[in-house]
């Protein structure tokens, strides 16, 4: 029986070495304990942090990057990263391949809108009468007007 070949996609590697935490992917030796504390890999069978960053070793482009990639799973926990031997920051790479993924445009679309939300009302989620009114039941003052300018200077 022939074993299938490998090929590793080194142009994918270069290019999630340039984006600021993704270089970090190089040093995984696969021991899985980013897997061990993660809450997504418990309650999501096909998220595993240590199979994503063996497809970053692999370059998997398509797998890690394509429209409904697993990466969106990440909870962003930073569990990974704390239990890392080995300094490879996984949550770090996760997030770079987010950003690659927001430049290819195979963000969820939903992201889109949420990012488009932010930088409209400086806020992810509308505020509106009715959450004011059970923040006055709940003893907590109104939300204060987020200055938006300020915001769009600083994306």
């Amino acid at each position: 029986m022939e074993k299938e070949k490998i090929i590793v996609n080194f142009h994918f590697r270069e290019k999630l070495n340039k984006v600021p935490g993704g270089k970090h992917h190089n040093y995984c030796y696969q021991c899985s304990a980013c897997v061990a504390s993660c809450p997504a890999a418990r309650f999501a069978k096909k998220f595993n942090p240590r199979v994503i960053l063996l497809k970053a070793l692999l370059g998997m482009e398509e797998d890690l990057t394509g429209k409904d990639s697993v990466i969106w799973l990440c909870t962003n926990c930073y569990s990974c990263y704390e239990r890392c031997p080995q300094d490879v920051r996984p949550i770090e790479v996760i997030i770079a391949l987010k950003n690659i993924c927001v430049e290819k445009g195979t963000a969820p679309d939903n992201l889109t809108k949420l990012s488009e939300n932010i930088g409209k009302t400086g806020v992810s989620v509308a505020v509106t009468s009715a959450v004011n009114r059970i923040r006055q039941e709940l003893g907590l003052p109104e939300l204060k007007k987020i200055p938006v300018d300020e915001l769009k200077e600083i994306i």
